[in-house]
């Protein structure tokens, strides 16, 4: 199994954002960041927050914040391309060199509503954030571990960031669940990872709650 943001993990003209676009712009997921310009021509270098992900080449349109304190703005791509570690993209209302330079430092954001399907073994990072992860106790009892916080990735595979809540909440209606008091780290692979419920918001798993 295995990927915040874009990534997906496998079990094995500079306006406001437009009303007409606003369902989509409720839902945003940070992508990546302009580093600079390039060339002459208004041409933007972004460094993905993911070097694997396709998102930012394949979406016609990024939103951006030229700053914390700033609004979102739509951008329209007009072309992407892959650039040594990163990628360069002309952008429609961007013309000149200077104009592409004064956006450095730039957060670029996708819609999450935008993203193409996974398979049905993969799952993105940001869709696993908040939900229950359940874990198992000395007697294969189902306890709670906490909430996903974070996610990672080792090198190998995703692991999930669990951290506790206050209150045990219940799996299914009558099978109450005890919750544990401490932070996992749970790795997100078939051999541990049993089913994952989007609409549930749970994550079943036989993680020992001592680990």
């Amino acid at each position: 199994m295995g990927e915040p943001g874009s990534r997906m993990s496998r079990i094995p003209s500079s306006n406001p954002a437009l009303s007409s676009e606003q369902e989509a712009a409720n839902n945003l997921v940070e992508q990546g960041r302009i580093t600079g310009s390039y060339g002459v021509r208004g041409w933007v270098k972004v460094e993905p927050f993911n070097a694997e992900s396709q998102l930012l080449l394949e979406s016609p349109r990024w939103w951006v914040r030229p700053n914390p304190e700033a609004p979102l703005q739509v951008w329209r791509v007009v072309q992407a391309r892959v650039h040594g570690s990163g990628l360069v993209a002309q952008i429609e209302h961007l013309q000149q060199r200077e104009e592409a330079a004064a956006f450095k430092g730039a957060r670029v954001l996708l819609a999450r509503t935008e993203f193409p399907a996974p398979d049905s073994d993969e799952y993105y990072w940001v869709d696993l954030l908040r939900c229950r992860v359940l874990g198992e106790d000395d007697a294969g009892q189902a306890v709670e571990l906490g909430r996903v916080v974070h996610v990672s990735d080792n090198g190998a595979h995703a692991v999930l960031h669990v951290a506790p809540e206050s209150n045990a909440t219940s799996l299914a209606p009558g099978a109450s669940v005890r919750l544990t008091g401490r932070e996992h780290l749970v790795p997100f692979v078939a051999a541990h990872v049993l089913d994952v419920d989007l609409e549930q918001r749970t994550i079943l798993t036989n993680w020992p709650e001592s680990f």
